[in-house]
């Protein structure tokens, strides 16, 4: 219960509807106790009337009748306010536990979206949904089903007991004894349920996996024609679900059986032992009729416990998970809450970075400066570090050594949600939303006019693809933008960029799906922008950064080179040798 100790801030919050559901519940037991007492009163003016006709004497069958006419009225009526009283427990119960579990969706989701980028990288994005979907709806059945039942219980119980003591304890104690095996069976029915039951979520989890995978994946299994295999692993993946489900059911086929024996078996010794009782003259007959109702009243109650139980040790379990998550502190924090104008120049001094989980060094003693409205390009092989500097300089990791300078002052000390509210990031593999293209243009933005969205494709150079389609910018795109090409992703992916109007832009190898020739136009288009902008053109083609202010050249992380193209074409070094790689490569596709 310690972990969901968590959970009482919203009990407090939600004070009154749970005082006021306990009351409901409370009214509700009391009107379903009522018939047990017009049950007793009928079968008792029954039984003297039977006895006035056995010893001969005149019976008044009118009066009874009338008597039981009032009973039948009585009971419908404490049935029809039990129930009223009922409903209006579930209203005020059921929908507290619907409101704490949409403020815990969303304090879990609040909390995602301010862990840093090296918490994704650890953990997996099905691990993440599966703690705010799953983990949540199983501590929800504990706030309303388990809370309610559990008040439920403790009150009918304590108010059927005492009353039924008070008529006759050993035939109460009798009558009793087969429910404390009762609770014992459901709570071991109920653990191997819940065990199976978990096999069954983690395998559909399993084939979701499976299943999202293969669509997100179908070109590829298409252009090797692997359907059959495909369909034969589903195939198998599918009878082990089937399988786990058929365990499942077989032990859910136990519940009902063992609790109407058991039920039964209380019945059975009511009237046994009622009987007994009542021939001796203890109890009335009446009795043995209420005795036996009450023991319908505490069945399902009594049973719950178990249940209840279940699914307080399955909360308990998920609520630790989300826990876990909730006491993940933000590696990244913002230390200036106070709004901020950049201007966009831009310092590593002696940076350093190791990425933290895999302890690879991807940056040793880096150097470099750009002013604002200039434009830095950043080269190398595959690995050198580059991207990693791009995600430096949005500060979605810190700097293991040396210190990054924005505007002159350490980027650690500056506002961070101004900063990235003044950053423009396109990267390599241009991610889109499951959305329209207007849409995914104007993701940066509070509502950008679709002007603005129409020149922002312009200057990206993915107008003229968006107006082809049928629906235009109203066009939803799949998956991370399955239906689009990669070009034109990339193409949306600057618009989005752009349309911010940033202080700094950072196209992290993102014109690698275009050609030259496209790749030139969208560089005139975006030239009075990144005069505006300080730009940093990350490009393994010479061609992207030939016209930049300040190239560097990366290799394993080390700064190896850096000048303008002029300078560095005329030593002979790394940069030298990829021009005149890229130049052959370009000369030998035009003899083509």
């Amino acid at each position: 219960m310690k972990a969901l100790a968590h959970l009482n801030k919203y009990f407090l919050k939600y004070k009154w509807l749970l005082l006021l559901g306990i009351v409901f519940v409370f009214a509700s037991v009391i009107f379903q106790i009522f018939p047990a007492q017009y049950i007793r009163k009928s079968l008792d003016e029954i039984n003297v009337v039977v006895d006035q006709m056995q010893a001969g004497d005149h019976a008044d069958w009118s009066e009874v009748t009338d008597s039981l006419i009032n009973y039948g009225l009585l009971i419908i009526g404490t049935a029809l306010a039990s129930g009223f009283f009922t409903f209006l427990m579930r209203q005020t119960l059921i929908v507290m536990s619907r409101h704490i579990e949409y403020d815990l969706k969303n304090e879990v989701y609040k909390h995602y979206q301010e862990l840093s980028l090296a918490f994704y990288k650890r953990n997996s994005t099905g691990d993440l949904m599966n703690r705010i979907s799953e983990d949540v709806s199983r501590v929800r059945m504990y706030i309303g089903p388990g809370v309610m039942y559990t008040i439920r219980t403790l009150i009918m119980t304590v108010i059927v007991i005492w009353i039924m003591l008070d008529i006759n304890v050993k035939l109460t104690l009798l009558t009793l004894a087969p429910l404390p095996v009762l609770v014992y069976v459901i709570y071991k029915v109920s653990d191997m349920i819940n065990k199976r039951s978990l096999k069954v979520q983690s395998k559909l989890s399993d084939i979701s996996t499976f299943v999202q995978e293969s669509f997100s994946g179908i070109r590829v299994i298409k252009a090797y024609n692997r359907e059959d295999q495909q369909l034969e692993d589903f195939t198998e993946e599918a009878n082990e679900y089937h399988r786990l489900n058929e365990r499942l059911y077989r032990v859910n086929a136990l519940f009902m059986p063992v609790m109407m024996l058991l039920i039964g078996l209380s019945t059975v010794i009511t009237v046994y032992v009622g009987g007994m009782q009542a021939i001796d003259g203890t109890i009335t007959v009446g009795n043995i009729g209420e005795f036996v109702y009450y023991v319908f009243m505490l069945t399902w109650p009594v049973a719950s416990i178990g249940w209840v139980t279940s699914i307080v040790q399955r909360a308990a379990a998920s609520q630790e998970r989300i826990n876990e998550f909730l006491s993940t502190l933000p590696e990244i924090i913002n230390p200036e809450p106070k709004e901020m104008a950049f201007e966009g120049s831009i310092a590593f001094n002696n940076v350093g970075f190791v990425y933290p989980d895999s302890g690879i060094r991807a940056l040793n003693n880096v150097s470099f400066s750009v002013e604002a409205g200039q434009t830095l390009a950043i080269v190398g092989k595959t690995g050198s570090g580059k991207s990693t500097i791009a995600t430096l300089i949005g500060r979605l990791f810190d700097a293991t050594e040396g210190d990054i300078m924005i505007d002159g002052k350490n980027i650690k000390e500056v506002n961070l949600d101004a900063l990235r509210a003044q950053l423009g990031y396109v990267p390599q593999e241009g991610f889109l939303f499951s959305d329209t293209i207007g849409n995914n243009i104007a993701f940066g933005t509070d509502g950008a006019s679709h002007d603005r969205i129409i020149e922002a494709a312009t200057n990206a150079h993915v107008h003229h693809n968006i107006v082809d389609f049928p629906n235009g910018y109203e066009t939803r795109v799949g998956e991370r933008g399955i239906t689009l090409s990669g070009g034109q992703k990339q193409r949306v992916s600057i618009a989005r960029a752009i349309i911010k109007d940033p202080r700094i832009l950072i196209f992290d190898d993102s014109l690698s799906a275009v050609d030259t020739e496209t790749e030139d136009i969208i560089l005139n288009s975006l030239q009075k922008m990144m005069n505006k902008s300080t730009t940093v053109i990350i490009s393994h083609r010479i061609s992207s950064v030939k016209h930049a202010d300040h190239i560097i050249v990366l290799d394993k992380g080390e700064v190896i080179e850096q000048g303008t193209h002029d300078q560095l074409i005329t030593t002979e070094g790394a940069y030298k040798s990829m021009y005149d790689q890229q130049l052959q490569e370009e000369a030998e596709k035009t003899v083509e």
